[in-house]
Parts: structure tokens; C-alpha cells; sequence
């Protein structure tokens, strides 16, 4: 048995559902802005929650430990198991330090306290200030990234 046919394939027309035009235009991620965000802890389900954003933050934030000290980074790893205890965030702390493993377990708060080093750098924010300044007459435009510092 052979597989199907270029014949049979649906039509690659305008307004067919495999038009290349259509195909190539679909909204992107929308990130939720936590930068600032100080999540309420009272219950597991919360506290999970408030740790995977966490980690998909990309920028630092403050772990207050039961043990009353502090802990900003920015987490770059986490393993979610059955329990509290079984789950546990890995740390690159903010003063260069060397990276902390800690339990969920000895998580008493959590801030999101750095600056998001994506935030408005969009694909669609880069083109738009492009255009502006293309418009604008501005010289020497290039396509070189925008630096994070």
C-alpha cells in the first residue's frame, strides 16, 4: 500500500486551511506578567503553582525559608514529586554563590522581585520600534539584538 496521492492531498488555494499565508500568521505566547507579584502560600496547591512560575520566570526571585533566611536567584531547575518533601527547586543565587538545591518543604514565601529580561521584547514590539525608527529617518539601522544590560 503506498501513501497518498499529490491529487488527493487538500488544495494549497488561498482561504484552504493549508495556505501557506494563513499557516505562517498565528499569535504567539502571551506571557503572564508576574514581575512584582508576591504570591499567597496558604495551601500546597498554591505554593506549586507560585514555584512553577517560578520557574518559568526569566528573571530573579526571593525564596524566604522557614529558617527565616533569604535566598534571590533565579531557578533553573525543579523536580515536582508526589509530596512536598519529594519536590525540590535548584537555585543560581544572585551573588554568584554556588547553586542551591531547596525542598518545597522549607519554602515559607516567595517574590518575585527581579526585573523579566524578556519582558516587551517580543518579536512583534522589535518590528514595530524598527519601523518607527525607519520612519523616523534614523540612520544606520541593523539587525543586530538589543542588549539586556
Amino acid at each position: 500500500m503506498s501513501g497518498p496521492r499529490h491529487a488527493d492531498r487538500p488544495s494549497h488555494t488561498e482561504g484552504s486551511p493549508l495556505d501557506p499565508d494563513t499557516l505562517e500568521v498565528i499569535p504567539g505566547t502571551l506571557h503572564e506578567s508576574v514581575q512584582g507579584w508576591v504570591p499567597q502560600l496558604a495551601s500546597e496547591e498554591e505554593l506549586r503553582v507560585a514555584l512553577e512560575k517560578a520557574f518559568d520566570y526569566r528573571g530573579d526571585v526571593t525564596l524566604s525559608l522557614k529558617n527565616n533566611s533569604k535566598i534571590e536567584g533565579y531557578i533553573f531547575d525543579r523536580v515536582t514529586g508526589p509530596t512536598l518533601s519529594a519536590s525540590f527547586v535548584r537555585v543560581l543565587p544572585k551573588d554568584g554563590g554556588p547553586r542551591v538545591k531547596i525542598s518545597y518543604t522549607e519554602i515559607a514565601a516567595l517574590a518575585f522581585t527581579g526585573r523579566d529580561t524578556a519582558a516587551g521584547k517580543s518579536w512583534e514590539a522589535w518590528v514595530r520600534k524598527y519601523w518607527e525608527k525607519k520612519s523616523s529617518g534614523e540612520a544606520d539601522l541593523s539587525l543586530q539584538p538589543e542588549s539586556l544590560e
